[in-house]
């Protein structure tokens, strides 16, 4: 008697690897919601440092104000706002014309722009008063400003869950990024 090898995957088999991908994927949504969440506070942190970054080094290539402004919109409905997840790096005041093309001439002369919708759409921002920070031709601010970002629909700003960031900016021009939840005396904590 001949006996034939069978090869190829079983209907069973087929169910009980779904299955364990199916237990898998339901363990790691929730992690992998958290990391969502979190890339879109380090998206929007950073894009707020380099943003202060490039509005400071115009400011010392130009040798003249620079400034950097949290906004509602990017469009022409725009206002100054502390809790403004768009900015806009201008030499003057952009209320009212946000959405006008870079130009070195025309009022009110924007540098950059950029809108929340870029990379961090749930992030939320709180300038703690501040909506405005000008930097002078040597790179340095005219106020020292607190930046926090967070992403409320996330859950809490902790270790455990998500990481919230605060971007910093002293008198003498300096930015930084850091956590708040970790120690003062951490080189990552505030």
């Amino acid at each position: 008697m001949r006996h034939r090898l069978e090869t190829g995957i079983t209907l069973v088999e087929i169910l009980i690897g779904l299955a364990l991908f199916g237990i898998l994927m339901a363990m790691g949504v929730p992690s992998f919601s958290r990391w969502i969440q979190s890339s879109q506070i380090r998206n929007s942190a950073e894009a707020i440092q380099n943003g202060l970054t490039l509005a400071r080094a115009e400011a010392v290539r130009r040798n003249t104000n620079v400034r950097f402004q949290l906004v509602s919109s990017v469009t022409n409905a725009c206002a100054l706002s502390d809790a403004g997840r768009n900015w806009i790096i201008s030499l003057n005041d952009p209320t009212g014309s946000c959405d006008s093309a870079p130009s070195d001439s025309v009022a009110p002369r924007i540098i950059q722009t950029r809108s929340s919708g870029e990379g961090s759409p749930n992030a939320v921002i709180n300038a703690n008063g501040i909506f405005l920070i000008t930097f002078n031709g040597t790179g340095q601010s005219n106020t020292a400003a607190s930046i926090d970002i967070t992403n409320p629909s996330g859950g809490n700003c902790s270790a455990n869950e998500m990481r919230c960031l605060r971007v910093t900016v002293s008198t003498g021009g300096q930015i930084r990024m850091c956590d708040p939840a970790r120690a003062n005396t951490d080189p990552q904590g505030c």
